[in-house]
């Protein structure tokens, strides 16, 4: 496994000035990956962050944030437009930096939840498998694999649980459309982590590591042992990337519902994060 880090576990947004000050931070504790959210349009240098990913050692992923304004699903066109425009963006950023995947919910704003009858989320579900087509060949033509991510109930109404998602990715049926499934949403939604890995079976491209209430992996009660035996079961032996937030950034914590701290630092949670999935990888 490729061991890595997203950058929310240190702040936002993300600007030359943070990113020069993390890349070291990170190779420095041994991580491989150093995963990007892109919360503004070239809120830092791409070309110039990829160079600089080379010369510590690294690779990198690229993680959406999608937000009212970028919602594939919304009922205004020119949202939904901002929302693909916004995917592509992604696209071109992750080719630039050197990234391989985007990953993320790309098909609505997080924290955005609404009722639905059976007739209107097949609707959905529908709408967001054109539109998933269609960015897959973009991402395509840039070398670029697009990982579609189901989130807690508390967080969309669209894509929730392992099975929903798996229908969407066979629907598309694109090669560089695959899943990120994520141990905190997973212990929300599955009533067995193991089982849920196992339905994603070679559909995964991307998986997000951290603790049942979102701190390091390793605490808590989510059965890592079970979780690596059904990973190796599924063949994927490639990026694990832990996702966390800090709660002293306002517009992480809202939208992470992260109120107080969940390590005794966050350079702790990263160490100790990476220290037990070594362990439990290596």
């Amino acid at each position: 496994m490729q061991l890595g880090v997203n950058l929310w576990v240190w702040g936002a947004p993300m600007t030359d000035e943070r990113v020069d000050r993390l890349l070291p931070r990170a190779a420095e504790m041994g991580f491989d990956i150093v995963e990007f959210p892109i919360e503004e349009r070239d809120g830092f240098d791409y070309d110039r962050v990829g160079r600089a990913l080379a010369d510590h050692g690294l690779a990198g992923s690229v993680v959406v944030a999608m937000n009212e304004e970028r919602d594939l699903l919304h009922d205004d066109e020119a949202v939904r437009e901002n929302g693909r425009e916004y995917v592509r963006h992604c696209v071109d950023a992750a080719a630039t930096l050197g990234a391989d995947r985007v990953v993320g919910p790309l098909y609505s704003a997080v924290g955005r939840t609404w009722r639905m009858s059976d007739a209107e989320r097949a609707a959905a579900v529908e709408d967001v498998i054109t539109q998933l087509r269609d960015l897959s060949a973009y991402a395509a033509d840039h070398g670029v694999t697009l990982c579609v991510e189901p989130l807690n109930r508390f967080e969309t109404s669209v894509l929730n649980t392992v099975e929903q998602s798996v229908e969407v990715i066979d629907r598309v049926d694109q090669p560089n459309c695959e899943l990120l499934l994520d141990t905190f949403h997973m212990n929300v939604e599955e009533p067995s982590l193991p089982a849920a890995i196992e339905a994603a079976g070679d559909r995964i491209g991307h998986f997000h590591a951290c603790s049942n209430d979102r701190g390091p992996p390793g605490h808590g009660h989510i059965e890592w042992p079970a979780v690596d035996a059904a990973l190796a079961d599924a063949g994927y032996d490639d990026q694990v990337v832990i996702e966390s937030f800090t709660p002293e950034v306002e517009s992480i914590a809202r939208a992470a519902a992260i109120w107080r701290p969940l390590a005794e630092s966050q350079n702790a949670l990263a160490r100790e994060g990476l220290t037990f999935l070594r362990d439990r990888f290596d």
